[in-house]
């Protein structure tokens, strides 16, 4: 249930043969004011975000964000929330959102910053929520969600984000299959998170056929150790140290988790789809895909075919969108050789029981630290801010022990 002493997984709700797995935020560890609260987002230096902002701000491309809801009253996101649809509620609202998940989703996003606030990777994002789940308990998510991604297919949405997950039942595992199939008709790209077990084995509905699975890096862009990795995975976002609203407390809270991941690709996909709005969902994620950070053979069970770099498409004109009528994550993986990998599992894995038992034993590599085209790691990031996020990370932990217990 915990990922550290300091910080609360973003793992609750629904119960797997005892064990919590539905991806939700948490890690409430109270960060400093509203004003430098942009400081604390590592993920968009490293990601070029001021530069992208130039080239593509997200403007108009819809994200449906299947969640617990979202509050068209938080201030980063306010005027750009549709009213969407409530398929999980005995009173259906889906504005109204109890567990502020959805709406974290939403602003990690979409977020202008508004009062000093949370800063989105696609500021002019306009945000559908659709709501399929609450807080706590919330039996039957994953029907709801199969109900809310075919209910976003028939929108003006692009874009599908799905930062939530957990064990199928039969009944549920067909109703998901059946809804990205028919999402996938329509051209849109569904996103969802591999949850935060740290072990082999992707929730759906990242493990349904044709959705764009994403893990979690931190701003090393190694795997994550919470980061969930099996053969479904497809992508990997930064998922560490992420600033959300606290949903416990007042101000700004530290939130580890592949929901943030998620929301970053669906985020990632906004910006490119915005600056090539005649592309199909089919060249978008090719893109994606082939300007991916990673540092050895792909696909991975890490982080699929890299970590998500919208730079290299935006700002470097790297990618060809191919074929518009042909899926490369279904077409890849209809071609994909079964014979395992000799790679070595990632360092950051090492305390997990299937990594140190036998380090050959993991079916397709490796140590998740990126390339980039000069320096070694993912991000381009200058040493300031490396040593910024540092000192971040440092002060966080102080205050992470302050906290109350959740």
């Amino acid at each position: 249930m915990f990922q550290s002493v300091h910080r609360r997984a973003w793992r609750r709700v629904m119960p797997r043969a005892g064990a919590l797995a539905l991806t939700l935020v948490g890690g409430l560890a109270p960060t400093a004011d509203a004003d430098d609260i942009r400081s604390r987002q590592w993920y968009l230096d490293a990601m070029r975000a001021d530069d992208l902002w130039e080239v593509s701000t997200g403007k108009g491309v819809t994200v449906a964000v299947v969640d617990t809801g979202v509050n068209p009253d938080a201030a980063e996101i306010r005027g750009r929330v549709l009213k969407g649809k409530d398929f999980y509620s005995p009173n259906p609202d889906p504005w109204n959102d109890t567990d502020g998940h959805g709406t974290n989703m939403a602003i990690t996003i979409a977020g202008r910053s508004s009062q000093g606030g949370l800063k989105g990777l696609a500021p002019d994002v306009k945000i559908l929520p659709v709501k399929a789940l609450k807080e706590e308990a919330s039996f039957g998510a994953l029907e709801a969600a199969a109900k809310g991604i075919r209910y976003a297919a028939d929108t003006d949405a692009q874009i599908i984000n799905a930062s939530l997950g957990s064990a199928p039942s039969a009944k549920a595992q067909k109703a998901v299959d059946s809804a990205v199939k028919y999402a996938l008709k329509k051209g849109k790209l569904v996103f969802a998170a591999t949850g935060n077990d740290g072990q082999a084995g992707v929730e759906y509905p990242a493990a349904a056929p044709g959705v764009i699975a994403v893990g979690s890096v931190g701003s090393t862009g190694k795997i994550s150790k919470f980061s969930d990795y099996g053969e479904q995975v497809a992508l990997a976002a930064p998922g560490e140290d992420i600033p959300v609203h606290c949903t416990q407390t007042e101000g700004y809270c530290r939130g580890d988790g592949t929901s943030a991941s998620t929301a970053l690709a669906s985020a990632s996909a906004a910006l490119i789809w915005s600056k090539h709005p005649d592309w199909t969902n089919n060249q978008v994620l090719r893109v994606m895909m082939q300007t991916a950070g990673h540092n050895g053979p792909v696909p991975s069970d890490y982080i699929g075919y890299g970590i998500v770099r919208p730079a290299k498409v935006l700002l470097e004109g790297k990618g060809d969108p191919g074929d518009p009528d042909v899926n490369p994550l279904l077409a890849a993986r209809q071609k994909e050789s079964p014979a395992p990998s000799t790679s070595p599992s990632p360092a950051n894995k090492g305390d997990s029981k299937k990594n140190k038992d036998d380090d050959q034993s993991q079916p397709r590599q490796q140590n998740a630290a990126a390339e980039s085209d000069g320096g070694g790691t993912l991000w381009i990031v200058a040493g300031g801010v490396a040593a910024a996020v540092a000192v971040v990370g440092a002060a966080l932990a102080v205050r992470a022990r302050k906290r109350r217990a959740a």
